[in-house]
């Protein structure tokens, strides 16, 4: 499978000396095209930081970022923000939406704002699957729960190489958020969207392919359907790989 995303020992420092903190000290993982990876860890765990590099919302101290074999970084701000409404859709805890503009509006601001034609069937097709069809004239204020399949249908409908989550479901009860993440994976395997999900709440996380766990800015390991794999193994099968000449997966 095509890796749709990969870091190279990507660092983000802040501060100096015995003041510095290490939100990333030195993550190396990819995803394929088509996987749903959740991105478990406490709060300063650096899981956050982290979708911001991903997504290129921020720059590292040090390491790289390729999105669809793209190095992101060796854009410039003006190119990178091209890049990033083309190529990455995101979905924020707080949605982001435009109150002004109703659902249909905000779903296709991104594509307009960028200059290009909307591609009406594929919209149709995003909207109906997320149950969208009676909302589209509706304001954001006047939905009553469904903000949140207004921003993952905006986030869907520029066909990005990769969708980010930054705990998309942080505002919801428990029953909304099960019904959220169902919907936010069946479009996904339905438009074989990659998707890579930030969140603290375990039990959600198993919703995904793969989950990676990183605590003080490290990858500590991943458990990849119902297989769990330390990160000193990890390490261990990298080695191993590199010394027979192939190359390992993160």
């Amino acid at each position: 499978m095509a890796k749709v995303l990969r870091t190279e020992n990507l660092k983000k420092y802040y501060g100096e000396a015995e003041s510095q903190v290490r939100a990333l000290d030195g993550v190396d993982f990819s995803v394929e095209q088509g996987e749903f990876v959740a991105v478990v860890g406490t709060s300063g765990s650096g899981k956050s930081t982290l979708l911001h590099m991903l997504g290129g919302l921020d720059r590292p101290t040090s390491g790289k970022v390729w999105v669809d074999d793209k190095d992101i970084f060796g854009l410039k701000d003006d190119a990178l923000c091209i890049f990033r409404r083309r190529k990455i859709g995101f979905v924020f805890q707080n949605y982001n939406l435009v109150p002004v503009l109703n659902v249909y509006e905000n779903i296709v601001l991104p594509i307009e704002l960028d200059g290009n034609t909307v591609d009406q069937f594929y919209v149709q097709e995003v909207i109906q699957a997320l149950g969208l069809e009676s909302k589209c004239d509706s304001l954001p204020s006047q939905l009553s729960g469904g903000q949140q399949r207004v921003a993952i249908a905006r986030a869907l409908a520029t066909k990005p190489a990769i969708l980010l989550a930054d705990e998309p479901t942080g505002n919801l009860d428990s029953a909304t958020s099960q019904d959220v993440l169902g919907l936010m994976k069946m479009t996904g395997e339905r438009f074989s969207q990659t998707i890579v999900m930030i969140t603290h709440d375990e039990e959600l996380a198993q919703l995904s392919d793969r989950i990676i766990r990183i605590e003080d800015g490290k990858i500590k390991g991943t458990k990849n359907r119902n297989h769990d794999i330390p990160e000193e193994r990890m390490k261990d099968r990298k080695t191993g790989s590199r010394r027979k000449g192939g190359e390992a997966d993160a």
